[in-house]
């Protein structure tokens, strides 16, 4: 809604100062509904920044190099979040919780700020794609003319079949993130894995996550999207299905379906991307993407809340087993 009235580049700086006080309000926090606003303020400042990097590389590259472009922007997020996992445990376990390990994110706000000052805004690649997409004949939606938020968001959630189909598997992927997250420490630790090997099973996840998105999004550029996004969540459930069959071996049903799991998300997320960037007309992309995104991160806290209603009614194993099956029927939809 905001790329109506606003540049990309300026939004983008606009993410950076609103992220300023995190790190030193999760330092110094005197009671947790500080630790709350940081949340929010977080949470407005990855909204902005994370989502225009998006844009950006999108307006860059056109459209024979999407795939290709947003893995390269979701591995580089990705594989820092997990670095900056690590690094902050070696901080924690060296200086305590507060204040070394945050004061890490001012250093971080202050290169990211610093880097969107040197930043071109693409504004001009915008109007070059809006000029050579020829006008929509009568009758056919009007695609050219830039409709409302609320518009574009029902065109994104349900009216449009191949954006709607993006929209569900991006929720579904990261709706067994969200279980996945919450359910395997649980999970593995009742087979008798400490925290150590847990630990390198979740760590594991992420980094292949992180690094596969770059060959997948060429992929996805070279073969399609939807192939990549149903081979996917088919590898996903693969994975699943290890983690329960080899329970008896914990560790290597850990490690098996942390793999599996990692590959099949860096093969779905890129090619999602740059499907709805496909679909979705550059006068009103911005806010196509962010309804897509919408969905797809709202997948990490439905799938939270779900992990604990199934593991507390059903029991663990069920859960995972109803993982699976979304996945695997997910691919209908896609």
């Amino acid at each position: 809604m905001l790329t109506a009235r606003f540049r990309r580049r300026q939004l983008l700086l606009t993410g950076w100062l609103i992220g300023t006080p995190v790190p030193f309000i999760l330092a110094w926090a005197p009671s947790w509904w500080w630790i709350v606003a940081a949340n929010v303020l977080l949470g407005v400042n990855q909204g902005l920044t994370w989502s225009m990097t998006v844009n950006m590389k999108i307006d860059l590259v056109g459209p024979d190099r999407r795939g290709l472009a947003t893995g390269l922007n979701e591995a580089a997020g990705y594989v820092s979040v997990g670095a900056t996992a690590l690094l902050t445990g070696y901080l924690a376990t060296h200086y305590g919780l507060r204040p070394a390990p945050e004061l890490i994110g001012a250093v971080f706000l202050a290169a990211g700020f610093g880097l969107s000052l040197l930043v071109k805004d693409t504004a001009a690649h915008l109007a070059l794609e809006l000029a050579r997409r020829p006008a929509p004949a009568a009758g056919d939606g009007n695609l050219t003319v830039r409709p409302s938020f609320r518009e574009t968001f029902g065109r994104t959630s349900w009216r449009d079949r191949s954006l709607r189909g993006a929209s569900q598997a991006g929720l579904v992927n990261n709706l067994n993130d969200g279980l996945t997250w919450g359910v395997f420490p649980l999970l593995f630790a009742d087979h008798g894995l400490g925290i150590a090997a847990i630990g390198l099973i979740k760590g594991v996840y992420p980094l292949l996550w992180g690094v596969g998105q770059i060959p997948a999004g060429h992929l996805a550029d070279r073969i399609g999207r939807t192939p990549l996004v149903v081979t996917g969540m088919l590898v996903q459930a693969a994975a699943l299905l290890l983690a329960l069959a080899l329970l008896d071996r914990p560790l290597l049903a850990g490690v098996l379906s942390a793999v599996g799991l990692g590959l099949g998300t860096a093969l779905v997320y890129p090619a999602l991307i740059a499907s709805v960037s496909d679909h979705a007309h550059p006068a009103w992309r911005a806010n196509s993407l962010g309804t897509y995104r919408f969905w797809r991160d709202i997948g990490y806290a439905a799938g939270a809340l779900l992990a604990g209603v199934l593991a507390d009614a059903l029991g663990l194993d069920v859960t995972v087993l109803a993982v699976l099956i979304t996945s695997v029927v997910d691919t209908g939809g896609s």
